[in-house]
């Protein structure tokens, strides 16, 4: 009876911690968040990246895609320099990102209409992009955000 009832214990656990771990991983979104506002407006900027670092601190995988004069955010002067009003400094949410696992999409033609090349992305989790990449990551995203 002692090994039943120690049996029984045991598969309630067991029963529980998997139930537990299920629904911790489907309270995981995939989230998207699709930046166009550049160091003109850093405010906004780095809220984008302030999202994108919260969301990754609960868990959930973030990808960003930057379009438009955010493209220019990747670049190693404006994370160093850039910082908005009250929503933290640049660099150290790009930090948190990359540590944390995000992704980085820029688009192509953005990205070449600014100048910006590979030599800027050197060691960065970051790639070039065409418009069907965002529409992709669109799609297979829970949640997006745009900033």
């Amino acid at each position: 009876m002692k090994r039943f009832n120690m049996a029984l214990a045991l598969l309630l656990v067991t029963t529980f911690l998997h139930a537990q771990s299920v629904a911790d991983n489907q309270n995981k979104m995939k989230i998207l968040i699709h930046i166009t506002t550049g160091p003109e407006n850093p405010t906004r900027a780095a809220l984008g990246f302030l999202t994108a670092k919260t969301a990754l601190e609960q868990g959930h995988p973030v990808t960003l895609f930057l379009a438009g004069d955010a493209v220019q955010l990747l670049r190693d002067e404006v994370l160093d320099n850039l910082a908005g009003l009250g929503t933290g400094k640049l660099r150290e949410h790009y930090e948190v990102i990359v540590k944390k696992g995000g992704k980085f999409y820029l688009s192509g033609m953005s990205s070449k209409a600014r100048g910006l090349n590979a030599n800027d992305l050197k060691d960065k989790p970051a790639e070039l992009a065409m418009p069907d990449v965002l529409v992709r990551l669109s799609v297979e995203s829970d949640r997006m955000f745009v900033y």
